[in-house]
């Protein structure tokens, strides 16, 4: 253990770096956001993560979804993501699990955090109130062409969303792993015991003449 977290060690010392193995989290959604999510959580020593889909890998997913190759078509991406997760690391669990955000929920899991790797404004209400009702902070994260959105929600509600059934238009594939770094940092900073903002709304997009433009909104309670 100490070989593979040397660098991480060097930051934090040896036990934040144990005291990871004993968190669990659950990332809805194994599409672009929750490869590279599964990648960079799973190799920085969460202990289990439970892997929420019920799609299968299609062979235009493979551009920004980095977990699956084209061996991996018509596998179900949360089984393909665990695989791929675990073959880069031994200290981690992975639990695939095939179905929607709803069906989860009964199974009892009660993760330290929620990350939300889906592309539903309705899906991600539902995991508001799941988060709210259990008394568990989740992340959110949406892409859409160049530009994207993060916030760590707590006490905020995410009813400030316009909740529709919009589906993302086009996206570039370095953004989704732009914005799940984002995401990923704040989850591995919160989960490490570091301070985090909460609550906050990072919206970051490239305007027409090509500067990355980053803006902070402070998300209202309900």
């Amino acid at each position: 253990m100490n070989a593979y977290f040397h660098r991480q060690i060097q930051l934090w010392g040896e036990e934040t770096q144990q005291n990871l193995q004993k968190k669990e989290i659950a990332i809805i959604g194994c599409g672009g956001l929750g490869c590279s999510l599964g990648i960079a959580l799973g190799s920085s020593g969460i202990g289990t993560i439970h892997l929420i889909d019920f799609d299968k890998v299609e062979v235009h997913n493979i551009h920004r979804q980095i977990a699956f190759t084209k061996e991996d078509v018509g596998a179900y991406k949360c089984e393909a993501l665990a695989k791929t997760i675990e073959s880069r690391s031994d200290f981690v669990t992975t639990k695939p699990f095939i179905g929607d955000f709803e069906a989860f929920t009964q199974t009892g899991i009660v993760p330290d955090l929620i990350i939300d790797a889906t592309d539903n404004l309705p899906v991600r209400a539902t995991i508001d109130t799941f988060a709210k009702s259990v008394q568990r902070p989740w992340l959110y994260g949406s892409v859409e062409a160049f530009h994207g959105q993060v916030c760590f929600f707590e006490e905020s509600d995410f009813s400030a969303f316009n909740i529709s059934d919009k589906a993302p238009a086009g996206i570039a594939a370095p953004i989704v792993m732009f914005i799940a770094s984002l995401q990923a940092n704040l989850a591995l900073r919160y989960l490490a015991g570091l301070a985090i903002q909460k609550d906050l709304l990072y919206y970051l997009y490239f305007d027409n003449a090509g500067e990355l433009i980053t803006q902070k909104f402070k998300m209202p309670k309900k």
